[in-house]
């Protein structure tokens, strides 16, 4: 039974499987950076693109990612010890859909290969090479926990972001 109730124009709901459409539309209401996690598979450079990204820590360098159990990309992400985490810029939105609709859209995409051979997308804001620490069960999504072995960053830039399930972006404020 869905326990929902509008009040002064906010709805108030306890998540439960019925509703997990109203539960997505408030995770949808945190504006996030959108990144594109690649890896090497035995099919070619795969990727999928996450909003579900964070640093961790300073010391060690540590970053986490949550990838979705269910997608059909989850094994080839489950199973690399390497991969990249890129930071989209404003401009990269074309990529992002891209990568979005096709799991080896990256075949079509001018990238480098690092020494692990993950791919490596140019123009990012910021890219960190990480290598697997942990996979934590995290519901229907998986918490991988990665040891940052190199990070590049662009001094420039604006940041693609997404909200509200619509891409967007942010400036910095000039001082």
């Amino acid at each position: 039974m869905m326990s929902a109730h509008t009040v002064g124009g906010k709805l108030s709901f306890v998540p439960d499987p019925n509703n997990t459409r109203l539960l997505r539309d408030a995770f949808g209401r945190f504006a996030t950076g959108v990144t594109i996690v690649t890896a090497a598979s035995e099919n070619g450079p795969v990727a999928i693109t996450a909003n579900s990204f964070s640093s961790v820590s300073l010391t060690p360098p540590l970053v986490l990612w949550s990838p979705d159990k269910n997608s059909r990309r989850f094994p080839h992400f489950e199973r690399a010890d390497h991969y990249a985490i890129h930071v989209l810029s404003a401009e990269q939105d074309d990529l992002c859909w891209t990568v979005a609709k096709d799991a080896f859209g990256l075949a079509d995409v001018a990238h480098l290969v690092n020494d692990w051979g993950v791919p490596i997308l140019d123009n990012c804001l910021a890219r960190f090479e990480c290598t697997r620490s942990a996979i934590y069960e995290g519901g229907d999504h998986a918490i991988v926990l990665g040891h940052v072995d190199r990070a590049t960053m662009r001094e420039d830039g604006d940041a693609l972001t997404f909200y509200k399930g619509q891409m967007g972006q942010i400036a910095a404020v000039k001082q």
